[in-house]
């Protein structure tokens, strides 16, 4: 789900510990806004995430959940960028697909680097699956948490997958 409207006095920030480190959860409300990992520490009010969210990260990262639920608020974004986003949540738990892929699904089929620059600034990493998408010739490329945490996540995904968790 996405939201509409928000003021910035309504957004806020958490801390959650992950097994990739530290991530900063930005909320709108009780909407999901932004994921940062750490060093990228958000300039909001610290507030409380629902705790529905915080277990369903703690289930993703012990491969319980395929699939969040938690509403998402995008408080940035060109309408070409929110439509790259929303069309990542197509990509399934522990499969990846291309640029050309997602520029082909957003009916865009030559915007492949414009893509690429919409996942650089997907507000929602990780719910908002965009390490999901590699190089046409399966190579890792570009991630907001860096290639390490993009491979995590794959791997993660992969394993759990595989030992039919």
């Amino acid at each position: 789900m996405v939201g509409k409207t928000s003021t910035r006095s309504d957004i806020f920030f958490d801390v959650f510990q992950s097994p990739l480190g530290m991530l900063f959860l930005v909320f709108s409300g009780k909407k999901l806004a932004g994921i940062a990992f750490e060093g990228e520490r958000p300039s909001y009010q610290r507030g409380k995430a629902p705790d529905s969210f915080r277990k369903e990260l703690g289930d993703y990262f012990e491969g319980r959940l395929r699939e969040f639920r938690q509403s998402v608020f995008f408080t940035e974004g060109t309408d070409f960028e929110k439509r790259v986003w929303l069309t990542l949540r197509e990509v399934p738990y522990g499969e990846t697909r291309t640029y050309k892929w997602l520029a082909e699904k957003t009916g865009n089929p030559k915007a492949v680097r414009a893509v690429g620059r919409a996942l650089g600034s997907n507000p929602v990493p990780i719910v908002v699956p965009c390490h999901r998408i590699i190089g046409s010739d399966g190579s890792l490329v570009g991630y907001t948490g860096g290639i390490d945490i993009k491979r995590r996540l794959l791997d993660m995904e992969y394993y759990y997958l595989a030992a039919g968790k």
